[in-house]
């Protein structure tokens, strides 16, 4: 039997359960596909010889009658999540040669279930930017058009699942990281609640922001990838310890649709929007027909979002990549004079420019003097942020909103305006300031390129986003949609 590249992982799924190809058919399959695109630049590590060790233990789990249903599925890792025994380098040159000698929780707990590691996606240099333009090992194109960007910093994840590379690739959104490349490359990205998924093993760069996530064709895949790798993990300081019987249901059971809730569309994130707002207009309608309602409702501190992010991001990854001094692991300068030569050597070759940029701008605003100016009103406008929310979400069940300004952009078209690159985030910014949940769908094509819109839900609402954007794909083909030529 053929192997249909796009297919759902639920698809992937019955076909190892009935036989009709084997995990190492499927993952010799994928890692082919890997070799004959790296033109796209999406890998930055593949490792076939554990891909397919891995896929010939889940081989036999299932004739042991072991499996779980996504057993034998093989999937990528964004390169910020530690593995054992394979490449860990955050996009950076300062962690080129860095292997960690544990598995990140969210990898643990996937290869227990049984899922396959193809190898490490490409992304912005520790998660800092909106592009993958940053990459200590190039840029990422973006399928549907290989002169523009995928989105950032998941971009090489985002990729990956576009180009039908793998069927799902797990991502990180600190401001956007998942749900921008989602929207930029045509397909389904998912932000969960802060603490639903453990941060053990998944490189910081800001600790009370970053969540690890997932990137897939459908919410159908998320929910049933996302059971095996959330959950409280006593690892983490910052996970919580909520659980979700529907969430652990998934795990067994295909995701149901929900009809009947109210979405509120913020008045803000409509505000002068071109582009994108035909296509939300017509996925407004189609969710309408479906039995939800809409009502306007207003965040009024929308607006400060992103200076407030790039504050307070800055700030913690300043205090987060102190670490990377040249002594421990990662770059070391050759023939350091002093250690404050080896401090500043390795730090200045093994950063970027990105990276540089911010941590300036962190330790400037955490330094005597400016703190309260800056990192201290950047907090108290964080939970203004975070109380529009929760006051919306007294009379609406979840918010409609764009996930970007427009399509994406042409490669190197911002690199040289930082700002710019900034505002690609405006939309994304205020859910991650406020710890919500959100998901990117894609939603429409304007000049062949895709658009996506935003699902954004209260605390461990999951359920009701993943159950709606359900039924939203099951009355539009817009995720199973691909570029041409894959």
């Amino acid at each position: 039997m053929s192997i249909d590249s796009f297919a759902s992982l639920s698809q992937l799924s019955r076909s190892l359960a009935a036989g009709e190809f084997s995990s190492q058919e499927l993952t010799r399959h994928f890692l082919k596909r890997a070799h004959s695109y790296t033109g796209l630049n999406a890998f930055i590590t593949i490792d076939e010889d554990q891909a397919l060790t891995q896929a010939e233990t889940a081989d036999d789990d299932r004739t042991a009658g072991r499996a779980t249903r996504v057993t034998g599925i093989p999937i990528a890792y964004k390169d910020i999540f530690c593995t054992r025994d394979l490449l860990t380098t955050c996009g950076s040159g300062m962690l080129h040669n860095f292997v960690a000698p544990y598995d990140a929780t969210v990898v643990e707990r996937l290869r227990a279930a049984g899922v396959v590691t193809l190898g490490k996606a490409n992304m912005d240099e520790f998660a800092m930017g909106s592009s993958n333009e940053n990459s200590h090992f190039g840029s990422v194109a973006n399928p549907w058009d290989t002169d523009r960007v995928p989105g950032g910093s998941s971009g090489g994840s985002a990729c990956i699942v576009a180009a039908g590379l793998a069927p799902a690739a797990t991502g990180t959104d600190t401001g956007g990281s998942i749900r921008q490349p989602a929207a930029f490359c045509g397909i389904t990205g998912f932000k969960p609640t802060y603490g639903r998924v453990s941060r053990y093993g998944m490189v910081a760069f800001a600790s009370s922001l970053d969540q690890g996530g997932l990137l897939a064709r459908s919410a159908a895949d998320v929910a049933l990838l996302l059971p095996f790798m959330a959950g409280f993990d006593p690892r983490d300081a910052t996970s919580s310890p909520t659980t979700d019987t529907w969430l652990e249901a998934c795990r067994e059971q295909p995701l149901e649709p929900v009809e009947g809730l109210t979405i509120g569309i913020p008045e803000q994130y409509f505000d002068g929007l071109d582009v994108p707002a035909a296509a939300i207009d017509a996925a407004r309608a189609e969710l309408e027909t479906a039995g939800f309602s809409f009502r306007s409702v207003s965040l009024p501190h929308s607006a400060a979002a992103i200076p407030a992010y790039y504050i307070i991001a800055g700030a913690e990854a300043s205090t987060n990549l102190s670490r990377y001094d040249g002594v421990r692991f990662g770059h070391r300068c050759e023939s350091p004079q002093s250690l404050e030569d080896l401090y500043e050597r390795s730090r200045s070759e093994g950063f970027g420019t990105e990276v540089k940029r911010r941590i300036l701008t962190g330790t400037y605003a955490l330094s005597v003097g400016y703190f309260d100016a800056y990192y201290l009103k950047a907090q108290k406008i964080r939970r203004l942020i975070q109380q529009d929310f929760l006051d919306a979400f007294e009379s609406v069940d979840l918010l409609l909103a764009p996930t970007t300004p427009d399509v994406a952009f042409r490669r190197g078209e911002l690199t040289d305006d930082p700002v710019a690159m900034y505002q690609q985030d405006i939309f994304t910014v205020p859910a991650s300031l406020a710890g919500l949940p959100a998901m990117s769908l894609p939603c429409g094509v304007h000049q062949g390129l895709p658009l996506g819109m935003q699902l954004i839900g209260p605390h461990f609402a999951e359920q009701l986003l993943l159950r709606t954007a359900e039924a939203f794909q099951r009355r539009t083909d817009w995720h199973q949609r691909r570029p041409e030529g894959y």
